[in-house]
């Protein structure tokens, strides 16, 4: 499987340190872990931080070939906020080197590879990189919408655009409240769902509700899989992991439920470790569903 993510990769500055981070590089990360071939198209700065930055995603297997370097914008960085109920909030610097991907014929040519686009709303914030953005989607094949809203670095009007262009879409539950509200729609499910595939064209809807689990719209099917009870040391990067064992399984053909019930697991065991993107295997998600099962 050849998937392409384009977007922000960042440092993610956490109480007990900094961490690679940016959904974009975390998704490409994991989907590498799970097997897959994945790229990176971003930007960093030319700086020390986006030189460690390049050293992490090498370490990890990652060409950094589609990685852009900026003279004039700093590599990204996030203060990390993590609340008693594993709710995250987010200061994200601004202007970034990754606000700044340009167009050209590698990405372009990337994209066109690729069986899968990965994209979100955060790196669309600014007009230079939304613009690379459009003419990357208008090469995709299979356009995966992973949300992120993070105010205020989005506006209705590009998230709108942004959900025209996709075929399969993953949100929060927090996140598809506020979208259905900005169309006066209630946000109950299945409907919600249904309502988003039926308007945008989409060939699937994919919710996360935390510790409740996901449910997956597709078929004119609500699929449903129980959250993956674990001990969580650190939240974050656990919906990115998520994302790339469910596109691994949407490509491979997997059936949805057993598609879903591995993405579960997956977001889980990442949130059992410190930081976004701890190494894991296959076999580690298989063996975290074995002890549940018993």
């Amino acid at each position: 499987m050849s998937i392409v993510c384009f977007g922000e990769m960042l440092w993610d500055v956490l109480p007990g340190g900094r961490q690679p981070g940016g959904a974009p590089l975390n998704v490409a990360v994991h989907l590498r872990q799970l097997g897959c071939s994945a790229d990176l198209i971003s930007c960093v700065g030319e700086d020390e931080p986006g030189t460690e930055l390049l050293r992490f995603i090498q370490s990890r297997g990652l060409d950094t070939t589609f990685i852009q370097r900026s003279k004039h914008y700093a590599t990204g960085r996030v203060t990390a906020h993590v609340d008693a109920a594993q709710e995250v909030t987010y200061q994200i610097d601004q202007p970034v080197a990754w606000d700044y991907i340009r167009p050209g014929a590698a990405p372009e040519q990337r994209a066109d590879q690729a069986e899968a686009l990965v994209f979100g709303s955060l790196a669309a914030r600014q007009p230079d990189s939304r613009q690379t953005l459009r003419l990357l989607l208008e090469r995709a094949r299979l356009k995966v919408f992973d949300v992120n809203l993070r105010p205020p670095h989005y506006t209705r009007a590009v998230v709108t655009e942004l959900l025209a262009q996709a075929n399969l879409l993953k949100l929060n539950h927090h996140e598809l409240a506020e979208i259905m509200a900005w169309f006066g729609k209630e946000p109950e499910l299945p409907a919600a769902m249904q309502w988003l595939t039926e308007n945008f064209g989409l060939q699937a809807v994919c919710v996360t509700c935390g510790a409740a689990g996901a449910l997956l719209w597709t078929g004119n099917h609500l699929y449903r899989a129980p959250g993956v009870p674990v001990a969580v040391k650190d939240p974050i990067g656990s919906g990115d992991a998520f994302l790339a064992a469910l596109l691994k399984g949407w490509l491979a053909g997997t059936h949805p439920e057993q598609a879903l019930r591995l993405a579960c697991a997956t977001g889980a065991l990442v949130a059992t470790h410190p930081g976004a993107t701890p190494a894991f295997t296959e076999h580690d998600v298989q063996a975290l569903m074995a002890r549940q099962a018993v």
